[in-house]
């Protein structure tokens, strides 16, 4: 008989307690930067229609990535990709009683089959930030300045960091009135000006030209993707609504302070839903010199159930590669058991020592309590092991009179103490 595999399945990982306090820092940071901004937490199923996915996500997400199956009822759902359109399923469903504008986080699990690879695996996890209900461009920078509040919670300067910016409308605009590009043509470009930082610039010169054809048109198009500025836009694309809403959004966030934003007409966002300001923040380490995460503007999700629209901005941090990021930048904070003390007994004096225990955890302390035959060397290895800093000994002479040795392992510190003195003694120590 073969033995069972201990690795987990394909591009997904194992959580042990140091990899899961890691995650809990990175999770504990996220729910604090969204409650500062004052958004509400929920939560969505893990199992959605297909449908919810091929209306808008693209084909590549719903038809390539999507793990999807036929449950017993002869239904076609999928294990969620992403968030946005079971969040503004969720907001179709509650359309008319829900305030606006809608402030709404969750963090959450998702599974996507893709090739696994450096900060990309197949099941992730995200946070979820979106405001719906507002029109205004303030909604883009209320989501661009908590993805900032985000970095610098984790420690990260302006300059560990660029914040990248375009707007799909101005895309849209480039494609048909400057390339003249019809509408198939006009996506097969923006797929490929979505990848184009992942193939080499000959490869991306020689897909183009399949694509758009003429000669003329291909150079408008290489001319484009090397601009720097908005100004620097063809003069008819520069005068359009798109261009100026795009500046003024730029102008606003950079004189409150983000100067580490940049136009870049290239950013795409693959996702088919985005329709208007789209962002993502790119790592300026050269090791890892690529998008962490990003967001945008989808006003066309929730009518898609059915229901009046509601416009919608959001962005989605994932917890992998911000992890690689923070530990790249060496801003990772030494992380700890959340158990404040390991309880040993010495012989067999189980009752005596449980009882003890237990008034110490209603004192609130975090106890875990050894009460095996070992050693007493090998119940300290084993605290150590677990990164438990504080051993107290429980024996019968401790129990006869009330006076207990509580050792630091890390420094053999040793302290004789009473059972009032305990507690406070572990909190400040």
């Amino acid at each position: 008989m073969n033995s069972l595999s201990s690795n987990p399945y394909k591009g997904t990982r194992d959580y042990y307690p140091d990899d899961k306090r890691v995650q809990n820092y990175i999770f504990e940071s996220w729910h604090k930067v969204a409650k500062r901004y004052g958004y509400e937490e929920y939560g969505a199923p893990v199992l959605e229609p297909l449908d919810i996915y091929l209306a808008k996500s693209g084909q590549e997400l719903a038809g390539q990535q999507t793990y999807t199956f036929t449950d017993r009822g002869d239904r076609q759902v999928a294990i969620r990709p992403e968030m946005t359109p079971s969040i503004s399923r969720l907001v179709a469903g509650r359309r008319q009683e829900l305030a606006y504008p809608a402030r709404l986080y969750s963090v959450a699990n998702f599974m996507r089959y893709e090739r696994p690879q450096k900060g990309r695996e197949r099941e992730f996890w995200q946070l979820n930030v979106d405001v719906f209900g507002d029109d205004s461009n303030y909604a883009e920078i209320e989501i661009i300045k908590m993805a900032v509040d985000i970095m610098s919670e984790f420690g990260a300067n302006s300059d560990t960091y660029t914040i990248r910016l375009n707007d799909r409308r101005l895309v849209d605009s480039l494609m048909r009135d400057y390339l003249a590009l019809d509408a198939d043509k006009a996506l097969a470009t923006t797929k490929l000006l979505d990848r184009r930082a992942k193939i080499s610039s000959e490869d991306f010169a020689a897909q183009a030209q399949e694509i758009v054809g003429s000669e003329e048109t291909l150079q408008k198009l290489l001319d484009l993707v090397e601009l720097k500025t908005i100004d620097d836009l063809p003069e008819e694309i520069v005068a359009s609504q798109p261009a100026q809403d795009l500046k003024s959004l730029l102008e606003t966030l950079r004189s409150s302070g983000t100067d580490n934003i940049i136009f870049d007409v290239t950013l795409m966002r693959g996702l088919d839903y985005y329709t208007g300001t789209v962002f993502e923040i790119f790592d300026n380490n050269q090791e890892n010199n690529r998008s962490l995460f990003g967001g945008g503007r989808y006003d066309g999700l929730v009518e898609q159930f059915g229901v009046e629209p509601v416009s919608a901005v959001g962005m989605a941090p994932g917890a992998t590669v911000l992890e690689e990021f923070i530990k790249l930048h060496d801003l990772l904070p030494e992380t700890k058991s959340y158990t404040d003390i390991y309880v040993a007994t010495i012989g067999d004096c189980y009752p005596e020592a449980s009882h003890l225990v237990e008034t110490l955890r209603q004192e609130g302390l975090n106890i875990e309590f050894d009460s095996t035959d070992r050693k007493p060397e090998q119940k300290i290895k084993s605290a150590s092991k677990k990164q438990i800093s504080q051993v107290l000994f429980v024996g019968q002479k401790e129990l006869e009179s009330g006076v207990f040795s509580v050792k630091n392992i890390g420094s053999g510190q040793e302290k004789q103490l009473g059972i009032k003195s305990i507690p406070e003694y572990i909190k400040v120590s």
